[in-house]
């Protein structure tokens, strides 16, 4: 996968999205459904019903990007909610992307002591 640019920000469309939709169609979704500026540079992640493929748009200085993963056996872990679209980081997208879910996904919890030994 490549590397996003610092400051860029990562979008998941809730719910499923038909993947037969091409870029035009993808950013139509992303302007009018999603209320999002599809030219920002910022990342747009769908998904199917199934959850076996994804696909992320993205403006990239002079042109549409369009990525694609289709998964063969697996499905991805991909989050559930009322809402229409939800950011995330890129760091939570690795983890969608690689079969993760980005919901249990968490480090060590902080811990608080009164002395050190």
């Amino acid at each position: 996968m490549w590397i996003p640019t610092p400051g860029v920000k990562v979008y998941i469309g809730l719910g499923s999205t038909d993947m037969r939709k091409s870029i035009d169609s993808l950013g139509i979704l992303v302007s009018e459904h999603l209320k999002q500026n599809v030219l920002s540079g910022h990342l747009f992640a769908f998904c199917n019903r199934n959850r076996t493929i994804m696909k992320i748009l993205y403006w990239d200085r002079n042109g549409f990007c369009l990525w694609h993963k289709r998964l063969e056996r697996d499905k991805f872990r991909w989050p559930e909610s009322e809402r229409e679209v939800e950011e995330i980081n890129i760091q939570q997208l690795r983890w969608l992307v690689e079969g993760l879910d980005i919901r249990q996904a968490r480090g060590h919890g902080n811990r608080h002591y009164e002395y050190i030994y």
